[in-house]
Order: structure tokens, then sequence, then C-alpha cells
């Protein structure tokens, strides 16, 4: 007779790791296996897992805005928060139905201390469920202003770790596009966006590096990476920012110089708070 597969027969799963839980991820096949695809899948939890780890040394809370199916949020309380005496994570999401989804999920894995909220990143500053500070923000693939949206809760709650794979910058972009005639006559850079498809992607880069500047200026180191092999979507660059309490002197004017040479000095309030 076939042995089940358990944990200990499958070397890429990590000891304790809940097999119920990556098979509602679709990582583990419904019989307990992984194939070439769930196998992949698996080392880019892993690979993503590897960053935030580190950040939840000590954290009692972690928010998690614009959760979708709050996969990374299990993913995080299975490895880190389970066998631990403290530690929350808590998914914001808009959508009621994926809300529903998690905490019928996490009650049946007994994971007590996920809690999901349903309501906007705007909601959450002031929802009394959520504590006055917390420890680590996450924001993965929020898009477009949500990123922003995120990063604002994060410095409203004084978090000490940011983690960000921001998606979808159009706002830049588009303001870029609405001025560029007259960026035209302005300055010889504007060639660098005279394109529609380099509107996008220089748009889509300074919108990141307006964010790093704004995280300096508020005392956060910021590294950015790549979550390479991350195949399921094309936008996999990764922010991350710790608060060391000291900004940088000059964040805050180079973004205004960025604005002024771009022509997009109306999203001042967005970048330079």
């Amino acid at each position: 007779m076939k042995k089940p597969t358990t944990p200990t027969a499958i070397p890429e799963i990590r000891p304790g790791q809940s097999l119920e839980l990556l098979k509602e991820l679709h990582i583990l096949t419904r019989d307990g296996k992984l194939n070439q695809d769930t196998r992949r899948k698996l080392k880019q939890v892993y690979h993503l897992y590897q960053f935030i780890e580190p950040l939840l040394d000590g954290a009692e809370t972690l928010v998690d805005h614009g959760a979708g199916k709050s996969y990374l949020g299990f993913i995080l309380y299975d490895l880190c928060i389970k066998e631990r005496a403290s530690g929350e994570i808590v998914g914001i999401e808009t959508r009621q139905e994926l809300v529903e989804k998690s905490r019928e999920l996490a009650a049946r894995l007994g994971f007590e201390r996920m809690r999901f909220l349903a309501c906007t990143v705007e909601d959450s500053f002031t929802a009394p469920e959520l504590p006055a500070q917390v420890d680590v923000v996450t924001a993965l693939h929020a898009c477009n202003t949500a990123t922003d949206d995120a990063i604002r809760f994060a410095l409203t709650k004084n978090a000490r770790h940011i983690v960000l794979v921001p998606c979808c910058q159009a706002e830049v972009a588009a303001t870029m596009r609405a001025r560029k005639n007259e960026s035209l006559g302005k300055t010889a850079l504007s060639e660098l966006w005279r394109h529609p498809i380099h509107t996008r992607e220089l748009g889509s880069h300074l919108t990141n590096v307006l964010r790093c500047l704004l995280l300096e200026s508020h005392g956060y180191d910021v590294t950015v990476t790549e979550l390479v092999g991350w195949e399921h979507s094309m936008k996999n660059e990764l922010i991350i920012a710790s608060k060391r309490g000291t900004p940088r002197k000059n964040a805050r004017e180079r973004a205004e110089a960025i604005l002024r040479e771009f022509n997009i000095e109306e999203l001042a309030p967005r970048f330079t708070y």
C-alpha cells in the first residue's frame, strides 16, 4: 500500500507548516503533493518570506493592506506567529466576500490571532479595531495610489517597518502626459517621456523614487530590490523601509526638485508631506 504524503516526504515544506493551508493556497495539490508549477510557487513564497521574516522579530502587530485573499498574512502567521505567545496579523481588504472567506479559513486552521477588516485604507486610520501604533505594514500589489495610502497609514501609525510591492502606478504618468506639451518647451529632459510607452514606464519609476524619498524624509532607511522569479506579475520591485529615527536631510528638497524638473509639482501633497 502506498504511504500517504507527509511533511517529511516533501523536503521543500518546512517542519510544522500547515498542509491544509498549503492546499488552500494551491501550493499543495489536494492529495498533498507538489508538482513542477506548485514547487515554483512555493519557492516564490519563500523568496518573499525571507525578506519579511527578520522584520517580525519582536513585532506585535502586522497590518496587511489590500490583503485580497490574505495569502501573505496566512503564510507569515503559519511560519512566524502561530508558535509565539503573542503577535497578530490584521488583513485590510475592501471586498467583504474575501474578508469572510479569510475569517472562515483562519477559524478552520485555528489561527486565532489573525483578524480581517472590510474597509478602505482611509477608514482603517480611525478603525477602533486597530491599535494606535503598529509594528509592520505590508502592501503587495496595491494598485496605483493605494500604495501611497498604505505609506500614509504606516507613517501615521509610526510603523517600524514597511514592505511594499507597488503596482500599476498611473497617477504620475497621467500628470506628465497632461502637461507634456508644456514640458517639451520647458526642458530637454521631456524627451524622456515624449513617447507614450516611455511616459508610462518613467512615470512608474518616478513614483517609486518619490516614495523612497518620502520615507527617507520621515526617518526610514530604504532598500529597493527585486523579487526574482515572481512570475505571476511583471511588477516585482520590492521596497523595504525600516525606521531609524534620523530623517535624510535633503530627501524632501530632492523630491521637490524632481517634481519641478518633471513639471508635476501639483503632486507635491502626495510625496512631500
